[in-house]
């Protein structure tokens, strides 16, 4: 009964690491399509090198830019050589194109809102010609993310009140066998705490060992996943390590302590004829 039950809470708590899991791995995905919205800011035609070389410093200390990139009139017309197999050069006798910087911008300052104010105030400088970036695809971005955290948030309330409902099932199940132990022991007058104490302590330990378990699990998912598709779901640094093992550990004893502690106390409560009616 130890073991099949040992067992049980390992699966569950093997699905509450999966929610962790996935939901780190949607954060990931979500910061990774923010960080690639890019911003172009077309310089001016006549703009000199020092306005270059003081919008190139104002790039750097901007604290929305994650990543800056200079594209030179040269380097832009030989990009639109590579892409179109044009050389608008030829036909018009000098380089339309001109200086341009690509921003990406940091994952907090991606919202429609801090975009327009962006725009503003990089549009506002007088050696900048004007900004341009994809203005449908950031609302669509912000109303689609907004949407998926929405579903998964949802979706992980209602598989961790699943996992509650298993494991206190489960625990209640193995208590529940030793019923008239617990009544044979109120009868000879221990108090209540002297009787839950033992189960307590044993179900404790129960659901640390199958936090070890499921633990084990989860890694040998993360990297299956790594070694099998190349994916790295999330950055395994010591906060996302930290906080998995944390939200395992920290369910398996929790769970385990309150589900002994209801189960044993309505069984203290129980008369003993009432014992043979369950």
């Amino acid at each position: 009964m130890y073991f099949t039950t040992t067992i049980s809470v390992s699966l569950v708590l093997f699905l509450i690491g999966l929610e962790c899991l996935v939901l780190l791995s949607a954060r990931n995905l979500i910061r990774h399509v923010r960080e690639n919205v890019v911003l172009t800011v077309i310089m001016q035609d006549d703009a000199t090198a020092e306005d270059i070389n003081r919008m190139n410093a104002m790039v750097d200390a901007y604290p929305f830019v994650l990543e800056s990139r200079y594209i030179s009139r040269q380097e832009a017309l030989q990009e639109h050589i590579e892409t179109l197999g044009e050389n608008p050069e030829k036909f018009l006798g000098y380089n339309p194109l001109t200086d341009a910087f690509e921003l990406r911008l940091r994952e907090a300052y991606t919202q429609t809102d801090s975009i327009k104010a962006i725009d503003a105030r990089i549009s506002s400088l007088h050696y900048v010609d004007k900004v341009i970036y994809q203005a449908d695809v950031v609302n669509t971005i912000d109303v689609n993310l907004n949407k998926i955290v929405i579903a998964l948030l949802i979706v992980a309330v209602i598989l961790l009140v699943i996992a509650l409902v298993l494991i206190g099932n489960t625990i209640q199940l193995q208590i529940y066998s030793k019923r008239f132990l617990i009544n044979t022991m109120r009868l000879v007058g221990a108090t209540p705490w002297v009787i839950k104490w033992p189960f307590i302590r044993r179900n404790i330990w129960m659901g640390i060992e199958a936090s070890v378990i499921s633990s084990g699990l989860l890694a040998l998912v993360y990297y299956y996943c790594y070694n099998r598709f190349g994916l790295a779901l999330f950055p395994l640094t010591e906060w996302t390590v930290g906080l998995i093992l944390g939200v395992v550990f920290i369910s398996g004893f929790m769970i385990t302590f309150f589900a002994s502690l209801l189960a044993t106390g309505r069984y203290i409560r129980m008369k003993t004829n009432k014992l043979y009616e369950i």
